[in-house]
């Protein structure tokens, strides 16, 4: 199920939802001026496309803005918007909505400033796909992010569902990827994706393992996640083993545990 749309009622969904971005904006920019040294909106895009999909919720409830109709038809009729994250051309990582067969980009000046707010195409002309694997998102996060990736030693029990570790170029880390999307990619695979990435990546310095033994040491936390018993890839078999990845309690432990170490080190 898809909604039909005519080009000129795509251009005037462009521009209605345009006018909600600036609203986001208003409410935005403000309380998130910069992103690792860039101005609003670079880097916001997961922020932004939040808001403006907020708002257009509500305002579909509406009857006063006459672009929005051929949406409203669709939801009537059983369809939904779906908030998607995944890859833009393997170039950089990029939240979006869908709708049925439609792509909707309401973050689309978000790494380049210059380009239209809002985009509108079909899916399959968009560029934009699921990531598949952790060595797609390591290849997009190096350049996009532009930081050196290793495999998660520091925490091993919870390397099956956050198999890499993030260093930036001012030595600030962090484990990845904390989203829905990638947690499902290592739950899925009976960390099997996990598993093979971590065989892949070198280890991390030992300066940089002492600051995470460090930062473990100081939580107050007995989460058994942070012990070390075994290394990265034994946990991951282990946890296959036991079924752990067909269980969302286990995952959600996983979670909280990562929830006290999400400032990184």
């Amino acid at each position: 199920m898809t909604p039909s749309l005519t080009a000129e009622q795509c251009q005037s969904l462009e521009k209605a939802l345009a006018y909600l971005r600036l609203k986001a904006d208003l409410a935005l920019a403000p309380e998130l001026p910069h992103f690792a040294g860039k101005p609003y909106p670079l880097g916001r895009c997961n922020e932004i496309r939040n808001k403006v999909f907020d708002l257009w919720y509500e305002a579909l409830q509406q009857q006063d803005e006459m672009a929005f109709q051929p949406i409203r038809e669709f939801l009537q009729q059983g369809g939904s918007l779906t908030k998607v994250w995944g890859s833009l051309r393997d170039e950089y990582f990029q939240n979006a909505i869908q709708i049925g067969d439609w792509y909707v980009d309401v973050a689309n000046d978000t790494v380049n400033p210059n380009k239209p707010r809002v985009e509108i195409c079909q899916m399959e002309t968009s560029g934009f796909g699921p990531i598949s694997s952790f060595e797609q998102f390591v290849a997009i996060a190096r350049t996009y992010w532009e930081v050196e990736i290793y495999r998660n030693d520091v925490v091993p029990a919870l390397a099956p569902f956050l198999p890499l570790l993030c260093v930036n170029s001012q030595g600030a880390s962090w484990l990845a990827a904390a989203n829905d999307d990638m947690l499902a990619l290592a739950t899925q695979s009976g960390f099997a994706l996990s598993e093979r990435v971590l065989q892949e990546m070198p280890p991390a310095s030992e300066l940089l393992m002492s600051r995470w033994r460090q930062k473990l040491s100081l939580l107050v936390s007995e989460s058994p996640f942070y012990e070390r018993q075994y290394d990265a890839q034994v946990y991951c078999q282990r946890y296959r083993e036991a079924g752990k990845h067909d269980s969302v309690v286990f995952r959600d432990q996983a979670v909280r545990a990562y929830m006290s170490l999400a400032n990184g080190s």
